[in-house]
């Protein structure tokens, strides 16, 4: 049992714990869950609108409440499980899994869950730079947009009092000012250039996909520039190492091609649904939530001031109302019932439909563009793969029928050997008859010498080629050698 005197205070905590630095330079925030990490708990890049980064570790769960996001798409970021490339839009967030970049957008921030990997780093020093100049051109057309907001207010304002006799013209020049301050208010998202500016999503999701389509596109050209002098090899020689160097380049040009044929894929479903895009505008559904809830509680107001109006007119004494007519007392008492009921569907219609126009009715001109030139890009490597792909099988095609030539020599240089086997073999009958133990006169050297035995052995000599040349003429006769 440790007991701690008085005036002993905590064991001094080393300076290195005190300040906790992440791999890539980013202050790591501090977190009770660092005591006792629990399951499914994962370090994750936070990357805001204004460019700030913070290292966070947090679970399933509260990335669940951050964004918004179901268990099912947060399944598709897990580094444990292989997922193709996929790009989903939900009601508050984008979840991004592109090659090696699993991420999560939100119309404010962006989390990366494998920020320590060194493939991604430069991903990351490429989205902060952007999202920095996003925030900077931002801030820098909110300026101009205030700017002009007071001057066209400060130049209206002169304007009215410098004409306040003429009350009447002014009434007809009021849509005209109010539309001018709302074209400058719709000039307060766009730069000095006068380009519109894109939403914080859009500029961290093209980062996403400018990154995927450079390394697939790099991963092409490095195939391509190695497998040429290989296929060029192989054609020119056909060994055992340059054909273990081909396998080798096919087996990459196939999963390099699915991959981005998957990408390619998901780019394409995305321009064929305009309803996914619309997901996409995570910005433009916030503002719209915004307004739509604003323009509620307006609503609401003059809903309960014209309930109000309608109680008032209800309390009028009926022979107030009957000196001008019982008709028309009736038609109002009617009229008064059809506006409260048309008030209480009024409002149950906007809560039911407050969800729909958030998402429907959204210019996806933007990100159709942004994506079809992505499409392009990554179709391009698509392209170069294919034909990349057709070289190796024109390849393949060229060695194969090399490899068959080959095969048909073989095969005509087996059958002139068997056709000379066969034509020597009567000449082994020949020596085997005389080498039989018979007595024949022709083997009795007093009378007849060596010369008979000299004209027998060529004359089965000659007999033989004379017999191999008649087999190899009619085997060209019937076109069964060349």
């Amino acid at each position: 049992m440790n007991i701690r005197g008085q005036g002993q205070g905590p064991p001094p905590v080393p300076a290195a714990a005190a300040g906790m630095m992440d791999g890539i330079g980013v202050p790591v925030a501090p977190n009770p869950i660092n005591r006792k990490k629990g399951t499914g708990v994962r370090a994750w890049l936070l990357l805001d609108s204004s460019g700030q980064k913070q290292v966070v570790e947090a679970g399933k769960h509260a990335i669940m409440r951050r964004t918004g996001l179901p268990a099912r798409d947060l399944r598709i970021l897990d580094p444990l499980l292989s997922y193709p490339s996929t790009v989903l839009g939900r009601e508050r967030a984008i979840v991004i899994n592109l090659e090696h970049i699993k991420a999560i957008i939100t119309a404010h921030e962006v989390l990366l869950l494998n920020s320590r990997d060194p493939s991604v780093t430069p991903f990351v020093e490429e989205l902060h730079s952007r999202i920095l100049r996003h925030h900077q051109v931002q801030g820098a057309a909110a300026a101009a947009a205030a700017s002009d907001d007071f001057k066209l207010s400060k130049v209206y304002d002169s304007e009215e009092g410098q004409s306040r006799e003429g009350q009447d013209e002014d009434e007809d020049l009021d849509p005209v000012g109010e539309q001018v301050k709302a074209q400058s208010k719709q000039n307060g998202i766009q730069n000095g250039d006068g380009m519109k500016i894109l939403p914080f999503e859009f500029v961290a999701l093209e980062a996403c996909l400018e990154a995927a389509c450079s390394v697939l596109e790099n991963e092409a050209k490095t195939l391509e520039q190695e497998a040429h002098p290989a296929l060029d090899k192989l054609t020119s020689k056909i060994s055992t190492l340059n054909l273990e160097r081909v396998r080798q380049i096919k087996s990459r040009l196939v999963a390099i091609t699915g991959r981005v044929q998957k990408v390619r894929d998901e780019l394409e479903h995305l321009l064929d649904d305009d309803d996914d895009m619309a997901e996409m505008y995570l910005t433009d559904k916030l503002q719209q939530l915004h307004s739509s809830s604003a323009s509620s509680i307006n609503d609401d107001d003059v809903d309960n001031d014209h309930h109000n109006q309608l109680d008032v007119d209800d309390s009028i004494p009926p022979e107030i109302s009957l000196e001008e007519g019982g008709a028309a007392a009736s038609d109002d008492d009617n009229q008064h019932d059809d506006d409260r009921l048309l008030v209480g569907v009024s409002r149950d219609s906007r809560a039911s439909t407050t969800y729909s126009t958030t998402t429907k009715h959204l210019d996806v001109e933007e990100l159709e563009m942004l994506l079809e030139a992505y499409f392009v890009q990554i179709d391009g490597t698509l392209n170069k793969l294919s034909t990349l792909r057709e070289y190796v099988d024109d390849t393949e095609d060229y060695i194969n029928i090399m490899l068959d030539d080959k095969q048909n020599h073989l095969l005509q240089m087996g059958v002139m050997l068997t056709t000379a086997t066969l034509v020597v073999s009567a000449f082994v009958v020949v020596a085997g008859i005389f080498g039989m133990n018979i007595h024949i006169e022709l083997f009795d050297s007093n009378i007849t010498g060596n010369g008979e035995f000299f004209w027998t052995v060529g004359g089965s000599a000659a007999g033989t080629i004379f017999l191999y040349v008649v087999a190899i003429a009619w085997c060209k006769y019937k076109r069964l050698l060349e």
